[in-house]
């Protein structure tokens, strides 16, 4: 697990396009897990065009989301 928001940035600088699956605490006890494309990255954010049937396109997470453990991301590789 990178240990700064700026590794975990240039990590997913280097998936940008690929497929991702992003497993989020959405609250006590609950868990969202949504697939899509990571489609950019920003300096403090990135964004995931999403595949589900969902009422919205896109989402977006923090980097400091991943740094402390709120959110899971993996790679289709």
């Amino acid at each position: 697990m990178p240990s700064s928001l700026q590794d975990i940035k240039f990590k997913l600088d280097a998936h940008v396009g690929e497929a991702v699956t992003v497993v989020a605490q959405a609250g006590r006890k609950k868990i969202t897990e949504r697939t899509g494309v990571l489609r950019s990255t920003f300096p403090s954010l990135f964004i995931v065009d999403l595949n589900e049937e969902a009422n919205f396109e896109r989402a977006s997470y923090s980097y400091t989301d991943i740094l402390t453990n709120n959110i899971d991301i993996t790679f289709a590789d």
